[in-house]
């Protein structure tokens, strides 16, 4: 512990302080970013955090969060994240969010209705869907 709190750490590698040129674990990684977008954001929030979970669990440096509609346009136009993906219940703003997505550069697609499930088959189906898209 004492090493900790004076700026060193113990990796795989061994003891290194920050700032040498040993390789860091985990350094270069960067995390990738999915969105789910849906009416409220709420309901999405809790199949986010599990899928996330998942995705962590297997190694997959890749964090989903959800928000809703009008916070999802924006993020969209912003290019925030690296894949949009639409809840079965606003795929009536799909072909407009892909219209943004396509102007900008960023991927949207729908949830398909059996991947929108917060039980282990639904989160399951979530994971391999961000997993083949990202």
């Amino acid at each position: 512990l004492a090493p900790l709190l004076f700026g060193w750490h113990i990796g795989a590698l061994g003891l290194y302080q920050p700032g040498e040129d040993q390789e860091v674990p985990g350094k270069d990684t960067i995390m990738k970013k999915a969105l789910i977008i849906c009416v409220g954001g709420m309901s999405s929030s809790m199949i986010a955090k599990k899928t996330t979970e998942s995705l962590q669990a297997k190694n997959h440096d890749v964090e989903v969060t959800a928000v809703g509609v009008i916070e999802g346009e924006q993020l969209i136009k912003d290019k925030a994240f690296d894949l949009y993906l639409i809840s079965p219940q606003t795929k009536m703003y799909l072909k407009n969010f892909q219209k943004i997505g396509e102007e900008v550069g960023s991927k949207v697609i729908p949830i398909p209705p059996q991947a929108y499930i917060p039980v282990p088959m639904g989160i399951a189906k979530m994971h391999d869907l961000v997993v083949k898209e990202i």
